[in-house]
């Protein structure tokens, strides 16, 4: 399969998905997140789930994020397909914006290169860590900007692809991806 089709095929499985089993599987993940060995770390990215296309659900992992007192980021889409990063605060005020994503509409600016960890949305991954989003870029743009040691860690409610993505030159890969049963690392 082609990665349109690949795309295609994981909005499918994705939708067919109830929204308790998006809870169910979001809170698995969570709980896995939990148990790993990431804490150290002071700042963490997180994005804001797109509720129509059935995202891991973040508000669990925020809440983990709130209680390890943690700073949270997350992005806001920018023109010619950047995302610029807001700190989330109490007072932040979240709307939903293009593509029906949550995001903040006021709050501090926060540069990549502090970003410690960054939970990277995605539509399904492989054995290597190749994920696959929507096709717009945002994601890889953001992440080629990070600082060399930031951890990316992919949330998916599908299970690893037993296809090997192509990577393209401008592709960036996961350091480990959490499905609601299975940590992955992924060695570069």
């Amino acid at each position: 399969m082609n990665k349109q089709e690949l795309r295609a095929s994981a909005l499918e499985q994705r939708k067919a998905l109830t929204l308790n089993q998006v809870q169910e599987q979001s809170l698995k993940i969570t709980n896995l997140l939990a148990g790993l060995d990431i804490w150290s770390h002071k700042i963490y990215h997180t994005f804001l789930s797109i509720e129509h296309q059935k995202e891991v659900q973040t508000e669990p992992l925020i809440t983990l994020l709130h209680g390890k007192d943690k700073t949270i980021v997350v992005p806001r889409m920018k023109e010619e397909g950047q995302l610029e990063h807001v700190l989330l605060e109490e007072n932040t005020s979240i709307a939903i914006k293009r593509f029906g994503v949550p995001e903040p509409l006021n709050g501090s600016l926060i540069s990549e290169d502090q970003l410690d960890v960054v939970f990277v949305p995605l539509l399904c991954f492989d054995r290597s860590g190749n994920r696959l989003g929507y096709g717009k870029g945002f994601y890889d743009r953001f992440l080629s900007k990070t600082k060399p040691n930031t951890l990316f860690i992919g949330l998916s409610l599908l299970d690893v692809l037993e296809n090997t993505l192509e990577p393209e030159g401008h592709d960036i890969p996961l350091h480990m991806a959490v499905t609601p049963e299975t940590v992955y690392r992924f060695t570069p």
